[in-house]
């Protein structure tokens, strides 16, 4: 049976769209895309470098996961939306190796080029979280 996350110290809030931060789902974890939206200050402008907004990226993933009893370390997929491809794309990466360092432990990875991001974000990311010991 699927369970429902939504987790109150996550931003942006489900309240402004119809989503669960997550769904566990036979022992895996589906984050919702997040964009960089500070968890305090839902409202404030985005950062405006890949550097800062990848960093609120992944601050929104890890609070999920962590809230809903799971852990980055054990990602196992990542899907990476970027605005700006080739301008990006090495910055992105800079703090993406900071999230997943161990090179024998990376998670599977799409990483795709779109047009438009939700709040003109510059990087969105959703992922796929197994159990420890998965």
């Amino acid at each position: 049976m699927p369970r429902y996350i939504k987790v109150e110290s996550a931003a942006p809030s489900p309240r402004t769209a119809r989503y669960s931060h997550a769904v566990e789902f036979n022992g895996l974890l589906h984050i919702t895309g997040q964009l960089p939206i500070g968890p305090t200050q839902p409202d404030a402008a985005l950062p405006g470098t890949i550097g800062e907004e990848a960093d609120l990226v992944f601050l929104n993933l890890s609070i999920i996961a962590e809230e809903s009893g799971f852990s980055l370390s054990n990602c196992i997929f990542a899907r990476i939306y970027l605005r700006n491809f080739e301008q990006d794309y090495a910055g992105f990466n800079a703090v993406y190796d900071r999230y997943f360092p161990d090179a024998d432990r990376l998670p599977a990875r799409t990483t795709v080029g779109v047009a438009m991001l939700g709040r003109n974000a510059l990087v969105e990311v959703d992922l796929v979280v197994g159990q420890s010991g998965s």
